[in-house]
């Protein structure tokens, strides 16, 4: 099996501390005994409240050796001894904080390695080795089911839901299961077992209704508090006005990202730039509803940590985030926030960069990037080259046909109906507003109207639309200097 020959590498390598992070510790201690058993070393497994344990060549525990259930008691003994052993120590990352005691003892036993070859193996949901430690130490992480194994795990719970039923077979067909096995990439098999249970043993169906369901589970166990959240409401493009280009490339785009078949160039992302409240944020939900795939938000700014290392670790925890939520769409909401090269962060920046631009050229996963940015000249030019994001479009103001659009679609999603209105008025007296104003202007229109004890009508908005100060004439010049940079350097949306 991979992971046991991977593992025999490590220690083939006299690599005396090994970090294995993962939730399925049952998996891993098992394939540990296989280790042992193949190299004819013995296995002990330590936690907090069962002490140090032999374990057997099963899958019972031998009788204990003894209990050592305090980390400093447990690492002089392992010292002290002069026979190897692989240790597995479970839940050890509370002790290896602020306790230089437990670092030493760990440092002296990885020192001593050549002479009694001990091999530490820290088992957790998530660690990291102090500074001292790390260069004595390798990471390992096991393996994920492919295809085939998650597809037998479907058929498992299926068999299991049938017996339970009188042999009725659950309904479903074939291009949901092969949705269903795209959105269970990256998961463990214990969890891909949860998911399937839930989906198949509600209604006795896998239907298109419990992918969104499963991709929201499937994100609530990989949070990552608050960095990246999980969007649950994507939209359509029939409720976003105007971006005809966007929608065209978008289109000619859609198979060579979402087929499963093996395709030489996929789609990589894009960058929205434009003027704010212009819509750049929900043409980027309506990406995922045109495509069908799930939406995560990467906040830019919450990436930041005041400790050293934290705000490269929450960007690295990000992304892997995203490629085990793949096929994905990843937004990146105003994405110079993070990516602004000042030289005032001690390079922090310049670390998020290399990064992200690392994992962009690299990544076997199926993340299509949105980026979105209100400032493209805060952004360093190796991320926005071609090769880095496919394209560049310019959200700009929108246009009466398109403010007309707008009014509608708004008027539309509050149960209000359109043709009692008179667009081609409203628009030519919204010219300069935004999307966003236009919505404002129409709930502002809506509390008018409610306070006058009216039903909201034409002439109610064009009052609110006079007394507006869209952003266009606050920020005329800034504004305008946009525009004007954005005119021959972007596709227009």
């Amino acid at each position: 099996m991979q992971d046991t020959s991977d593992i025999n590498q490590i220690i083939d390598a006299s690599i005396p501390l090994v970090v294995v992070e993962t939730y399925e510790e049952k998996k891993a201690e098992d394939m540990l005994l296989r280790v042992s058993r193949q190299r004819d070393i013995r296995l002990a497994r330590w936690s907090l409240t069962d002490g140090l344990t032999t374990l057997s060549f099963g899958p019972q525990l031998a009788a204990k050796e003894t209990r050592l259930n305090e980390p400093v008691e447990l690492l002089r003994h392992i010292k002290a001894s002069n026979q190897a052993y692989i240790y597995v120590l479970c839940d050890f990352h509370p002790f290896l904080q602020d306790q230089p005691e437990v670092v030493r003892l760990i440092k002296d036993i990885a020192l001593n390695h050549l002479a009694v070859p001990n091999t530490l193996i820290f088992l957790s949901h998530r660690l990291e080795l102090p500074k001292g430690l790390s260069r004595y130490a390798a990471t390992f992480t096991m393996a994920l089911p492919n295809d085939e194994h998650i597809m037998r795990i479907i058929r498992d719970e299926a068999k299991r839901w049938s017996q339970k039923h009188g042999d009725t077979r659950i309904r479903t067909d074939n291009i949901t299961l092969k949705k269903l096995t795209a959105s269970l990439q990256g998961m463990s098999a214990s969890d891909i077992q949860r998911l399937v249970r839930a989906a198949i043993w509600d209604d006795g169906a896998i239907s298109a209704e419990d992918l969104p369901k499963i991709n929201r589970s499937k994100f609530q166990m990989l949070d990552l508090e608050g960095i990246v959240s999980f969007e649950q409401e994507v939209d359509s493009f029939t409720n976003v006005g105007g971006l005809h280009n966007l929608k065209q490339w978008l289109e000619h785009r859609r198979d060579a990202f979402t087929s499963d078949a093996p395709v030489t160039d996929r789609p990589k992302g894009m960058l929205l730039l434009g003027v704010q409240g212009g819509g750049k944020s929900l043409a980027a939900k309506a990406v995922a509803g045109m495509w069908g795939l799930a939406l995560l938000r990467l906040d830019m700014a919450a990436l930041y940590n005041k400790y050293i290392g934290e705000t490269e670790r929450n960007l690295r925890q990000a992304l892997q985030l995203a490629d085990a939520m793949s096929p994905c769409v990843l937004w990146m909401d105003e994405i110079e926030k993070a990516m602004a090269q000042d030289g005032s962060d001690n390079g922090v920046a310049q670390r998020l960069l290399g990064t992200l631009l690392t994992w962009m050229a690299e990544r076997p996963s199926r993340v299509f990037i949105v980026a979105t940015s209100n400032d493209i000249s805060r952004l360093p030019p190796e991320l926005i080259r071609k090769g880095r994001m496919d394209e560049i479009f310019f959200v700009d103001l929108p246009d009466a046909k398109v403010r007309q659009d707008i009014f509608s679609i708004h008027l539309q999603k509050r149960h209000l109906n359109a043709a009692d209105f008179d667009l081609a008025q409203l628009a030519d007296a919204s010219a300069g507003f935004n999307g966003a104003e236009i919505e404002q202007a129409i709930v502002a229109g809506l509390f008018q109207a409610n306070t006058n004890k009216q039903i909201l009508d034409t002439h109610t908005l064009l009052t609110v639309c006079a007394d507006t100060s869209p952003l266009s004439v606050v920020m005329a010049e800034q504004m305008a200097q946009l525009r004007s940079w954005a005119a021959d350097r972007t596709v227009p949306a």
